[in-house]
Order: C-alpha cells, then sequence, then structure tokens
C-alpha cells in the first residue's frame, strides 16, 4: 500500500509533465487544442510571453498543494498501519485532514453507510466461469478444445502478418533501407542519452531517497514540493534552456539532455521513499545493535531493502525518459528551434510535417528499444529482487 499511494503521486505528477503534449497537438496543417492548462501553456510558449508562463507556474502551485493535503498526505498517514514489523518506529506520518475526519462525529457518521457497503461488498464471494471441466475419463482438454485453440492461434497469427504486411507496405512508401538505418542510429543515441541520466538520477535520488523515507517528518516537509518538481512540464524550462544555449553556443545534444529526465527522475525518489517508509523497524533496530554501520550498513541492510522499489522506479523513469525525449530533443521559444540528434527528436519533427510513414518508422523504433530494454535488464533484475529481496 505505501509504494501504490507513492506511485499514485508520481503517476499524477507525471500527467501534469505531459499536459502540455496531450492538450495540443500539431500534425501537419492541423493543429488541436483542448481547454486546459496546457494548450495555454502551449499558446504562451508560441507567444514568448512569461508572464503568461508566470501564471501557469501559480496555478500549478496551488492546484498541486490542493491535492497534496487533501488527498494524498491523508492516505500516506493512513497506508503507515501497513508496516510489516513487530514494533513501532519513532514517528509517525499525519495529517491534520485524517486527524480531523477521524475526531469527528459527524464525519463518522456519514461515512457509516459506506463503510457498511464496503464491508458487504468484500464478502461477496467472486466465482469465475470454469473454462475447463474435467471429463469422466480424466482428460482435461478435448481433442475438439485443441483443436479449436489452434485454429484460433492461427487466425490470429495470420491477422497479425496481414496488419504488418500492410503496415510495412505503407511505411515502405515514404520510407527506404538507409532511412531505417539513419533512425535506429538515433535510437541507440536516444538510449545511451536515458541510460546515462537513469544512472546519474540514481546516483543522486537513492541516497536522499532513503534519508527522506526513514525520517517521517522530513518526508511530509518534502513531499508537497517533490510533487511540484514532478510535475513541473519540460516546457516550462523551454525559455531558459533555448535563451542559454543560444547566448552561449552551446551544444544542444548535451544541454537538452536534462529535459529528458526532469519530469521522470521522481519515479526513483518516490519509489525509493516508499522503500525506505515501508522498511521494517526491526530489521533498522538489530542493524544499530549489531553495530552495523557505513557502506556495511547499505550494501548489507538499506539497499536490498528498497532494491524492489528502486528496480519498479528505475523502470518507469525509463519509459517515462523516452516519452519524454519526444518533448525534450526538440524544442522551441518563440520562433527559436532547438533540435539535439535522437530518436525523440525524429518523431517530433516527422509528426511536426506530418509524414506519416515515418512517424510510424519512429514509433516502432522507440517501442522496439523499448521492449528489449525492458527485456534484457528491468525484468531480470525485478525478478531477481521479487525473488531473493523478498520481506516476508
Amino acid at each position: 500500500m505505501p509504494g501504490l499511494i507513492w506511485n499514485m503521486m508520481m503517476s499524477m505528477s507525471g500527467g501534469w509533465f505531459f499536459v502540455v503534449a496531450s492538450e495540443a497537438i500539431t500534425v501537419g496543417n492541423s493543429t488541436i487544442t483542448l481547454p486546459g492548462i496546457g494548450a495555454y501553456l502551449a499558446q504562451a510558449i508560441a507567444q514568448k510571453n512569461l508572464h503568461a508562463v508566470g501564471w501557469v507556474i501559480l496555478a500549478m502551485t496551488v492546484v498541486i498543494l490542493a491535492y497534496d493535503q487533501l488527498l494524498f498526505r491523508p492516505l500516506v498517514a493512513w497506508a503507515d498501519k501497513f508496516r510489516m514489523e513487530t514494533t513501532s518506529s519513532g514517528t509517525a506520518p499525519g495529517s491534520w485532514l485524517l486527524d480531523l475526519i477521524r475526531r469527528t462525529r459527524l464525519i463518522h457518521r456519514m461515512l457509516v453507510p459506506f463503510g457498511w457497503l464496503l464491508a458487504r461488498l468484500a464478502r461477496v464471494p467472486l466465482k469465475l466461469p470454469a473454462f475447463e471441466r474435467p471429463n469422466p475419463f480424466g482428460v482435461t482438454r478435448t481433442l475438439g478444445t485443441r483443436m479449436t485453440d489452434i485454429v484460433w492461434g492461427i487466425v490470429v497469427v495470420l491477422l497479425t502478418a496481414y496488419v504488418l504486411y500492410r503496415v510495412i507496405a505503407y511505411v515502405h512508401t515514404g520510407v527506404g533501407a538507409g532511412e531505417v538505418l539513419h533512425v535506429f542510429v538515433l535510437g541507440f543515441i536516444t538510449l545511451l542519452r536515458v541510460v546515462v541520466l537513469i544512472a546519474l538520477s540514481s546516483l543522486v535520488w537513492v541516497p536522499l531517497g532513503v534519508l527522506i523515507g526513514l525520517r517521517p517528518a522530513l518526508a511530509q516537509k518534502i513531499q508537497p514540493l517533490a510533487q511540484f518538481l514532478a510535475a513541473f512540464p519540460a516546457n516550462l524550462l523551454f525559455p531558459v534552456f533555448v535563451m542559454a544555449i543560444v547566448r552561449f553556443h552551446l551544444n544542444p545534444d548535451i544541454w537538452l539532455s536534462p529535459l529528458v529526465v526532469l519530469g521522470t527522475q521522481w519515479y526513483i525518489l518516490f519509489n525509493v521513499v516508499a522503500g525506505a517508509s515501508a522498511y521494517p523497524n526491526d530489521y533498522r533496530e538489530a542493524a544499530t545493535n549489531f553495530r552495523i554501520r557505513g557502506w556495511q550498513w547499505w550494501r548489507q541492510a538499506m539497499l536490498p531493502g528498497v532494491l524492489p522499489y528502486y528496480i519498479t522506479g528505475a523502470i518507469t523513469a525509463s519509459g517515462g525518459a523516452w516519452n519524454a525525449s519526444i518533448v525534450a530533443e526538440a524544442v522551441q521559444w518563440g520562433d527559436t528551434k532547438l533540435v539535439a540528434h535522437g530518436l525523440g527528436a525524429y518523431i517530433a519533427q516527422t509528426t511536426a510535417d506530418g509524414d506519416f510513414p515515418k512517424i510510424i518508422l519512429g514509433v516502432a523504433v522507440m517501442s522496439l528499444f523499448v521492449t528489449l530494454f525492458n527485456r534484457l535488464l528491468w525484468r531480470p533484475l525485478y525478478a531477481y529482487a521479487g525473488s531473493r529481496l523478498r520481506l516476508d
């Protein structure tokens, strides 16, 4: 439950981060905008209106502080009871709203019917239909059933192959072999950028996340600030980065890279904080009694305890960084545009040009890179952490 709630915070903030890319979309000569702060910010960036950007920052701050106090802080304080330990920690997270709910008789009376309904629903048995029933001869699947499965499998494979053939044929109308090779090279550039930034973010936020997670009072103070920084759209920093790169003649391939990890590095922090918060106090007391300190404490006590949470955060941070590259590798402030080499910039430019074969190629290559990266690195690490480092 603590990990779920901290990931809910991060997901909420991730929605704010991509709100500009979602509420104002331009493909070729067509532009679609939705009413919202994201479309408002996109227009402010196009008009170089710093005054409007300031209003966006103020509005985001107010809304994030509101849902932090009214939603997430009470949930964090409530979820503290799910810690797995036999001794309680010295300090527990608190919430003025949760205290108010617990102490107010009127609120209790209003919530009694809702609690009764949830209790009744929790006792309703869920009976899933049995798709396989053993026959009198003890054979669980008949020949006819197996043949039906085989036929449906062949149909699915044929339909998939047909769709892929049509897509490849369509992409081939506007893309040659040289273009495909070029896109794969851009994919490796973005992959290198993502790996380096995730590694640097981990070196910074894992120690700080443990420090914050082991101190509930500090976590309460950091929580709204971390949510605001995680929700801070990369587009709000476009003026600073564009003007600095142009003014000092900097390399966009290097100095646009921080924008890729700006909104996704917080997945690592939030998950490590959740892991440290859920770390049993029994283990901390045992480490203190055995005088386990310094690097030994990190290597044998804390890092194994938070590793499953860190891997979850790193997986989501990595995937978010690939998405963010579409926004961060090609930036614009008014009429000034800066582009870094990478797959994200390729997708952004081809989308703006309305070149659909190249858009499909870029998205397909990015999907391939993300899938292989998860299969070859994150899934084995996740399986190792789940089987060897469970605190139960």
